[in-house]
């Protein structure tokens, strides 16, 4: 088995214990049309990796073995046991209620390779859904069982990371309509909009466990290994096939949105605005997107971003060198990995 796949058989295995834990944490009920479409988007799919990140740093700061242990009775510093994949359930239908607003606020049509919430249900579900997941996080997060005072620090980290990654949602909007946009203000940007949340996976079970030492590592790792993600994510926009990568492909380039590619791009001269024809996503060819690819690995924005989410991974594989030396630890230094090298 090589290195990735052991990664992706990590993940996996984790992702089923996430599901199972979803259906448990947040059950279909009544109005039973609002609780379907909530849950629409997790059962379509998703890796989990955000949860997977949040069970592993568990596992790396109690030093305990894969699978020898219960997520929901997870030993903590001072005797007390806490329920750790009620936090990783938390951090998923966080991720959940952000894809679905996403999707209104873009008009997309498609996630995960399934019509859009509001085009598979309508637009005020659609809210809705995205509105009873951010409240069925916070919800959960006080099921942990975890001492008082840090349930209220994990809910804390929870609700200010919800804040920021609408501060970057609104930082991307802006984005679209200004002509120059600096590398240091869309790494900003990426940071709020999505390694917030890595950054609270990683860090919110060193508070709920009470190893205190460990949140601002395990924080830096998140928000390092979270902006590499995005970056990965906009560099896969380009050069991942369409029925792979679950949405159109190029649609980031054809809705004008900013990324460090298309930002690089810019500075080098690159008429970036003008390098598709069409406004229209349904309308884009491959051969298009083909052709605009071309030309950004011509300016060198495409090595450009690739080296950034490099650099980003290794800064954040750095700042986990304070924990302690397992399989575990071992295992987030690898995903941080595979973020950047994962094909869709």
């Amino acid at each position: 088995m090589t290195r990735q796949q052991a990664v992706e058989e990590t993940i996996a295995r984790r992702r089923r214990q996430v599901n199972d834990a979803i259906d448990e944490d947040l059950p279909l009920a009544d109005p039973e049309r609002l609780y379907e479409a909530s849950r629409y988007l997790l059962e379509a799919g998703g890796k989990r990796l955000r949860p997977t990140i949040l069970l592993l740093s568990a596992e790396a700061l109690a030093d305990i073995a894969p699978d020898m242990h219960d997520y929901r009775r997870f030993p903590a510093v001072d005797g007390h046991t806490v329920d750790v994949m009620a936090a990783a359930v938390s951090i998923e239908i966080i991720q959940s209620f952000t894809l679905i607003h996403d999707d209104i606020m873009d008009d997309d049509d498609v996630r995960r390779g399934v019509p859009a919430v509001h085009r598979e249900y309508d637009l005020s579900t659609a809210i809705l859904a995205g509105d009873t997941l951010y409240s069925k996080a916070f919800e959960n997060i006080l099921r942990t069982g975890a001492p008082a005072d840090r349930s209220v620090r994990a809910l804390s980290e929870l609700a200010t990371t919800c804040t920021e990654i609408c501060e970057g949602q609104s930082l991307d909007i802006e984005f679209e309509k200004r002509d120059e946009v600096t590398t240091e203000e869309y790494l900003e940007m990426v940071e709020l909009k999505t390694a917030v949340l890595y950054a609270a996976a990683a860090s919110i079970p060193a508070v709920l466990l009470g190893y205190d030492d460990a949140v601002e590592p395990l924080h830096s790792y998140g928000l390092d290994v979270g902006r590499a993600f995005q970056i990965q994510d906009d560099l896969l926009d380009l050069t991942t096939p369409t029925e792979k990568l679950g949405k159109q492909r190029g649609s980031d380039l054809v809705e004008g949105k900013r990324t460090l590619i298309t930002v690089h791009a810019r500075q080098q001269g690159v008429d970036v605005d003008n390098l598709v024809d069409t406004e229209s996503v349904e309308a884009v060819s491959e051969a298009e997107i083909d052709v605009a690819v071309e030309k950004l690995e011509e300016a060198g924005s495409i090595e450009f971003a690739r080296s950034t989410a490099r650099d980003l991974v290794q800064s954040g594989k750095d700042h986990l060198e304070t924990l302690p030396d397992n399989e575990a630890h071992d295992l987030l230094e690898d995903i941080a990995d595979y973020l950047i090298e994962r094909e869709y």
